[in-house]
């Protein structure tokens, strides 16, 4: 079983900045991809930044130029930096991780971006 645990969201102005943090543990064995996803309220989960193992990112057209995924391999953690925030970025985020035979979700952490 891997255990995934969010941490960094929050309330947050418009043009705002945040940072949410990944830390994965458990029976980890070769991690294929890490990334985010957020859902907003009446609306579907949507993938919002992906990295692979060998590093290829993949950002939702909505958050590209804002934000910013990034690994640390030997942690076992994502991170995703979220700049320009905008009230549209509102939604509970949450950790993916898939390896060989498994796919794993965190618990998600709630952003709010208002005024």
């Amino acid at each position: 079983q891997v255990h995934l645990v969010e941490s960094g969201g929050g309330l947050v102005q418009p043009g705002g900045s945040l940072r949410l943090s990944c830390a994965a543990s458990g029976s980890i064995f070769r991690i294929d991809i890490m990334a985010w996803y957020r859902q907003a309220p009446g609306k579907q989960r949507e993938m919002v930044a992906s990295v692979t193992s060998g590093g290829r990112i993949n950002y939702a057209d909505s958050v590209k130029g804002r934000f910013t995924i990034f690994r640390d391999n030997g942690k076992n953690s994502v991170y995703l930096q979220m700049n320009s925030l905008k009230p549209e970025d509102t939604a509970v985020y949450y950790c993916n991780l898939h390896q060989l035979g498994g796919d794993y979700w965190g618990q998600g952490t709630q952003v709010t971006v208002s005024s």
